[in-house]
């Protein structure tokens, strides 16, 4: 019953739904009353001989008016109730994707996708059954059973009531005891279908990999072993599930079995007549939607309990990067000033990054190099403010980050990360993503300086082409001209390519920063690179080392202080002459 109390919010704010539902429901409990009686009547009359034709049909056309108005009334009362569930559902699932939309990136790296995935839909699902069947069984149990007992009591025979329905607190107490079974054993099932999900998910992604490692049987055993594992839970939860109705069902069972027994000593004895007799036994049968009811709302809340813990448990972790009460709205210009003295992922980890001190003027570019694990990605991501500094101070336009409101942080930034991700849409949608009110000739003109215009302009429908999922039918080299492409076209204040320029040759990638240099005269750009020509026209390099800045200057101050700059841009220009002398 817990899971009523955490949903009261949605109760108090649907509540003119559940209440003309609930007066429904009560309408056709007190409607359902009459066909019984009315049976009785006719059987007393059949008995003594003294049932008219007349009489007759008016008994068959009052059962079949209250049959049709009861068609009407659970019509009503299904959309009334169920139609609220489904706004439950639906609040929930956009609160769940406004978390995730607002959550940084240390969130992602607690949490798997599969398991995000499996709350959004499994969960969601279970918590609307509580709020929908959840609420039509126990109110239907309650005011249909309560009724029905009323009614046999007061109308019929008291003795005979208490007599028929003294099995009943054990099937109280056993499906109490069965609901608390599931809850546990459907939280498991829940977990198990999150990792399967996971499982699913990263063979999709990686069916390349997979493929050219020979590795579809080791995969495909991994699947089948967490299916199975995945059944046996389900299977747990079936068990006891399972034993819900049979426990019914044997106590409705001895309960008309104490009803006809008893029953025909009271008709012997005079204290009813068959008519009654027959009325009670009808009677006794509405019981049987109200016990099963019970049996179903226990199974029903239990499920919604373990799953709106799991929502709830997603919903109140809060992020670690807080936004101050007075934060800043004005917009960003591209000043960056930069002291980082330390950073660790956690607090007891080791520092990430040391002594990080640089300034970029509005307008100039920043070159970030190093090797492989070296900090520069980590230095990107705390410079939009995907994590807090540990110790130091980033400042925007001379204002620390942390003092901006984040929407303002992030519309400053345009990032083109490491692993390019391009959407099932068509290239023009692609592109446009980060500002979809972009005319066509603002697209072209971005795919133009992203160096991606003339391939697009080759596929047969070019602008409208469909890239598929990640883009599967684009080259690495055309993906990522269409992700700078969509920076581009965002025109943000500060432009950050995260080794972008990777999968294309050193024409393409010096034709792609050329065209930056010549119309983006106003925009700060930011480079992290392996390829060290392409930060060479830098106004500031920065070497990265083991998470410090181990040379810092333009390209010719760095290549007179010789050093890792030095040997490494040598080695990069020999290996171009190499090839370009190969190839010819």
């Amino acid at each position: 019953m817990r899971v009523f109390l955490d949903l009261s919010w949605f109760f108090k704010k649907h509540w003119k739904a559940y209440v003309f539902g609930t007066l429904v429901l009560a309408l056709v409990s007190f409607l359902s009353l009459i066909p019984p009686r009315v049976i009785g009547e006719v059987v007393d009359f059949i008995d003594t001989d003294t049932l008219t034709q007349s009489a007759l049909f008016r008994y068959i056309g009052l059962i079949m008016g209250i049959g049709v108005l009861l068609y009407i009334l659970r019509f009503l009362w299904r959309v009334l109730i169920f139609g609220a569930a489904f706004k439950l559902a639906r609040q929930i699932r956009n609160d769940l994707y406004h978390h995730f939309t607002n959550m940084p990136k240390s969130f992602y790296q607690k949490r798997t996708t599969g398991n995000l995935m499996a709350i959004s839909t499994n969960d969601v699902r279970a918590v609307q059954a509580t709020a929908g069947e959840g609420v039509l069984t126990i109110v239907d149990a309650l005011l249909l059973g309560g009724m029905v007992v009323a009614t046999m009591a007061l109308t019929l025979n008291w003795q005979l009531t208490v007599i028929t329905l003294l099995p009943l607190p054990l099937m109280a107490i056993l499906t109490s005891y069965y609901g608390s079974l599931l809850h546990k054993r459907f939280g498991s099932a829940q977990a198990a279908f999150s990792v399967l999900n996971d499982t699913v998910q990263e063979n999709i992604s990686g069916m390349k990999v997979t493929k050219a490692f020979g590795q579809e049987e080791e995969e495909n055993r991994r699947f089948r072993q967490q299916s199975a594992l995945v059944v046996d839970e389900n299977v747990k939860v079936a068990k006891i599930d399972a034993l819900f109705d049979p426990t019914i069902s044997a106590v409705i069972g001895t309960c008309y079995l104490l009803a006809i027994g008893f029953g025909a000593g009271f008709v012997v004895s005079g204290e009813m007549t068959i008519g009654e007799l027959t009325s009670f036994v009808v009677y006794l049968g509405l019981l049987i939607w109200p016990m099963l009811a019970l049996g179903m709302f226990f199974n029903v809340i239990e499920r919604g309990r373990a799953s709106y813990d799991r929502i709830r448990e997603v919903l109140q972790e809060e992020s670690e990067l807080k936004e101050v009460d007075d934060a800043v709205e004005a917009p960003i210009v591209g000043d960056l000033d930069v002291a980082i003295d330390t950073f660790c992922y956690s607090e007891d980890g080791p520092s990430v990054l040391r002594n990080v001190h640089f300034s970029l003027k509005k307008g100039e570019t920043l070159g970030i190099v190093g090797k492989t694990g070296s900090g520069k990605t980590t230095l990107l991501s705390l410079l939009q403010r995907e994590m807090d500094v540990t110790k130091g101070t980033i400042r925007l336009d001379s204002v620390p980050i942390d003092q901006f409101k984040r929407e303002r942080v992030k519309a400053a930034f345009g990032i083109v990360p490491q692993e390019h991700f391009l959407f099932s849409a068509t290239i023009g949608e692609n592109v446009a993503f980060a500002k979809p009110d972009a005319s066509i000739q603002d697209i072209i003109r971005a795919c133009q300086l992203a160096s991606i215009h003339d391939d697009i302009r080759r596929f047969p429908n070019g602008y409208d082409t469909v890239v598929g999922e990640r883009g599967v039918t684009l080259s690495g080299g055309q993906k990522q001209r269409i992700s700078i492409a969509r920076a581009i076209l965002s025109n943000p204040a500060i432009l950050i390519l995260d080794d972008s320029l990777s999968a294309v040759d050193a024409k393409t990638e010096e034709q792609i920063l050329g065209a930056l240099r010549e119309t983006k005269t106003e925009q700060t750009l930011i480079m992290s690179a392996h390829r060290l020509s392409a930060v060479s026209h830098a106004s500031l390099i920065l070497v990265m080392e083991e998470g410090t800045i181990a040379q810092a200057g333009t390209h010719v101050e760095l290549m007179a202080q010789g050093g890792w700059y030095k040997e490494m841009y040598e080695r990069q220009q020999l290996e171009t002459i190499v090839e370009q002398g190969g190839s010819s």
